[in-house]
């Protein structure tokens, strides 16, 4: 006679993660990951040099602002590094977003260099007509006007 418990295990879905920090599905997307570590590296830097430019400036005590200043950022840091690695390769929903989006991104169809290069000059070419369209308008408004006497020459 089968358990109850054990039909309830074999259908739960298999998770190929042996907990603690190691990679969740370490051979999928890859270029999204990457792209993701680096924009969230850029940001951490540029708040890791504000935090820096705000602690040298701090007295706590007799200790020296810059080691206060070095010691702040290190450890905020670490800790923006260990939340930017635990998001992009440990937790499974942030991992299965990513994994979608590059999955979703090689489904693009792309357009050629070509098609690019004429849709600029369509784009540019209708941009410099509506304005000289909209100049000879203007031009002819301050004519009809100053003919009428609103506008005085």
């Amino acid at each position: 006679m089968a358990d109850t418990n054990d039909t309830a295990i074999t259908n739960s879905p298999v998770v190929d993660h042996h907990g603690g920090l190691s990679i969740y599905k370490p051979g999928q997307g890859y270029y999204t990951r990457m792209g993701t570590v680096v924009g969230a590296t850029m940001v951490s830097l540029l708040g890791i040099l504000w935090l820096w430019s705000y602690l040298i400036k701090m007295r706590i005590g007799s200790l020296n602002p810059l080691l206060a200043a070095a010691g702040g950022s290190i450890i905020i840091g670490g800790l923006i590094t260990f939340f930017v690695y635990y998001l992009v390769f440990v937790k499974p929903k942030s991992v299965d977003f990513l994994v979608a989006t590059e999955m979703e991104m090689k489904k693009v169809n792309w357009s050629t260099r070509r098609e690019v290069i004429g849709s600029t000059g369509a784009v540019i070419f209708h941009a410099i007509f509506l304005a000289l369209f909209c100049w000879g308008l203007e031009l002819a408004f301050v004519w009809f006007f100053q003919q009428i006497k609103v506008l005085e020459s």
